[in-house]
C-alpha cells in the first residue's frame, strides 16, 4: 500500500494578484478534474506554473513551493495532504476569489476600520491571555505589544491566536461548492508574500512592466497593509537605483503626467524594501 493511498494528496497552486485596495488570491486546485500535466516540463513547479497560466490566461512572473499542509476534510477519517505553490502575477485571473483583506481585515491598517477592528480584537485577546503566561508570550510578538514592533509577516500567526481564542469563527465562511477552510493557507500564503517583499523584487512582479513611483508605493501599501512616507519611499527606492527610466509618461486623465519606471535587474540582489526600514504613517493602538 502506498503512501498516497493511505493520505490523498494533492496540488494546490495560489495565485496571487493586486486588486485595487487588497492582494486578491485564486486558488488553482489541480484534481482528477484537471488535464493532465504536461510531461515536457521536466520539474513539478514548471508543469505546475504552465498548466496554471493556461487555465487563468494569465503570465506568471515568479512562482515558488509554499508549504505542505495536511488536513481532515468534514465527513473524513483520512488526512489529506496538500501541497502549495506560491505564483505571482500583474493580470488578474478568471475565478478570483476576491480580497484577502475580507478574510483577514485586521491585516488591512491603512485605515481606521481595520485599526479599529485590530484595537478590538486586541482588548479581547489580552483578556483571554490573562493570567496565562505561555498565552501571553505567543500575543506580544504575534500583536506588537509590550514594546515590541509589528511585525505585517506574523499573519499566520495572528490568525491562528484570534481562531484558537474565538475571536474569528471556527467554521469557514461559506464557499460554494465546498466544505475547505483555505484561511490557514491564505494566511501562510499572505505571510510569505509579504517577507518576499522585503528582500527581493517581488513587488515587482505585481505590477505592469512600466509604473510610476506612486504606483510601485500603493503596490507596497497593498501587500503590507501599512501607509509608507512618500519622500522616504522615493528616497529609498531611488538610492538602491532599484528602477530606471523608460523616457515615457503616464498620462492619467486629471493631472500632470508622471514619470514611468521600469525595474533594473541589475538590482536582483539588493533589492530591500522591506517595510520594517521605512518610515510609516501608521496610527499607534
Amino acid at each position: 500500500m502506498t503512501f498516497q493511498s493511505l493520505c490523498p494528496t494533492d496540488l494546490i497552486t495560489v495565485l496571487m494578484t493586486l486588486g485595487d485596495d487588497a492582494p486578491h488570491v485564486a486558488l488553482l486546485r489541480h484534481d482528477r478534474d484537471t488535464p493532465p500535466l504536461e510531461e515536457s516540463h521536466h520539474s513539478l513547479q514548471k508543469r505546475l506554473c504552465h498548466w496554471a497560466e493556461t487555465l487563468t490566461h494569465c503570465p506568471i512572473g515568479y512562482m515558488e513551493q509554499l508549504y505542505t499542509f495536511s488536513s481532515f476534510p468534514i465527513r473524513e477519517q483520512t488526512p489529506h495532504i496538500h501541497i502549495t505553490y506560491l505564483a505571482l502575477s500583474h493580470s488578474h485571473p478568471r475565478g478570483c476569489h476576491g480580497s484577502l483583506y475580507q478574510r483577514f481585515p485586521w491585516e488591512d491598517r491603512r485605515d481606521e476600520s481595520g485599526n479599529k477592528q485590530l484595537a478590538e480584537f486586541i482588548t479581547a485577546i489580552r483578556q483571554w491571555a490573562d493570567d496565562n503566561e505561555e498565552r501571553q508570550s505567543r500575543i506580544a510578538p504575534a500583536f506588537g505589544l509590550d514594546g515590541l514592533p509589528w511585525d505585517d509577516t506574523r499573519v499566520l500567526e495572528r490568525y491562528e491566536l484570534l481562531w484558537e481564542s474565538g475571536l474569528v469563527p471556527r467554521s469557514p465562511p461559506k464557499q460554494k461548492n465546498t466544505d475547505r477552510d483555505d484561511r490557514r493557507l491564505l494566511a501562510t500564503a499572505l505571510s510569505r508574500l509579504r517577507a518576499r517583499t522585503r528582500y527581493s523584487p517581488a513587488v515587482f512582479e505585481l505590477l505592469p512592466s512600466s509604473f510610476t513611483l506612486l504606483q510601485l508605493q500603493q503596490a507596497m501599501e497593498t501587500v503590507s497593509g501599512r501607509l509608507m512616507h512618500k519622500p522616504n519611499f522615493r528616497r529609498l527606492v531611488l538610492h538602491q537605483q532599484l528602477v530606471e527610466e523608460t523616457g515615457t509618461y503616464d498620462r492619467p486623465t486629471v493631472g500632470r503626467p508622471a514619470q514611468l519606471y521600469r525595474f533594473r535587474p541589475a538590482a536582483m540582489a539588493s533589492c530591500y524594501l522591506g517595510a520594517a526600514f521605512l518610515p510609516l504613517e501608521v496610527p499607534t493602538l
